[in-house]
């Protein structure tokens, strides 16, 4: 019978052998969930317990063949709140706390605002800002089958009090339903075509609906900035996370599309990440 630190080892192993970089966090998380606590709280010169060795070998191998760490835990973290993920729903992502981080900024110090999370997802950016802000109201729109339910579970999962609305953020319909608001964010989808022929090997487990946005990448910008000026209260903003490149384009489709003061934001790494404009009557 093999030890735990042998089966530990192999494992480190095998994630290394594929080029993950951080081969110890990701077969501690994964032994975690198989064994149900640390390494840590194990004597690793013991035998393997049969039933969980074979589980924990099943997780390597998903881990191995490319799936995302994230889906197979199930749950992530994302702005402190644990986000329930899996096959449908677009993975949280480190940047994107440059879009909350941006919110939370300009509206620390407001009580009593309406905010819209078109494209929710998982619902990590409006749970987020529910938690971090005095909210009077936050309306969270996905049209995906797949991602809304796991959108419903987060809310349930972290106590929030959000409404959850199916629909495609481009239909009428569906905008004629949501209230007015002081704010609205969004990570649309925004790869190019380009960016969908070369996606690295996790991403590709990801839905592309979620992540391709035209040609350019640029589609979802082009009408959203358009169909959601009327429904920002006078001195409310949009608040667009974008890919790297597109923060010039980004910007000038709010300018001509009416939004005023239009700034980019840069993430952490330097690079644009946030794109934002103000509404005046």
């Amino acid at each position: 019978m093999v030890t735990l630190n042998e089966l530990f080892q192999s494992a480190k192993a095998s994630l290394s052998e594929i080029g993950i970089e951080n081969t110890y966090f990701e077969t501690k998380e994964l032994f975690c969930k198989a064994f149900g606590k640390e390494p840590v709280y194990f004597d690793m010169n013991a035998h393997a317990d049969k039933e969980k060795y074979k589980a924990f070998e099943t997780l390597i191998k998903r881990r191995v063949s490319g799936e995302p760490l994230q889906y197979i835990l199930g749950e992530w973290e994302f702005y402190s709140l644990p986000i329930r993920v899996g096959e449908g729903v677009l993975i949280p992502r480190q940047d994107t706390e440059t879009l909350v981080d941006t919110a939370i900024e300009l509206y620390k110090d407001i009580s009593g605002i309406t905010v819209l999370d078109l494209c929710s997802g998982s619902g990590c950016i409006g749970l987020a800002l529910e938690k971090n802000l005095d909210l009077k109201e936050i309306v969270l729109i996905e049209n995906s089958k797949a991602a809304i339910e796991f959108l419903k579970k987060n809310v349930k999962l972290n106590n929030s009090k959000a409404e959850v609305v199916k629909g495609s953020v481009l239909d009428n319909a569906v905008i004629d339903r949501l209230p007015q608001a002081d704010l609205i964010v969004s990570n649309p989808p925004y790869l190019s075509s380009s960016d969908m022929e070369n996606l690295q090997r996790e991403v590709e487990f990801e839905p592309k609906d979620a992540l391709f946005g035209g040609e350019d990448g640029l589609d979802f910008y082009r009408e959203m900035a358009g169909l959601y000026i009327s429904k920002l209260n006078s001195g409310g903003r949009l608040m667009f996370e974008i890919g790297i490149n597109q923060g010039n384009e980004v910007s000038q489709i709010l300018i001509n599309a009416g939004y005023k003061n239009v700034s980019i934001i840069k993430d952490l790494c330097g690079a644009d990440r946030v794109v934002t404009g103000e509404v005046y009557d």
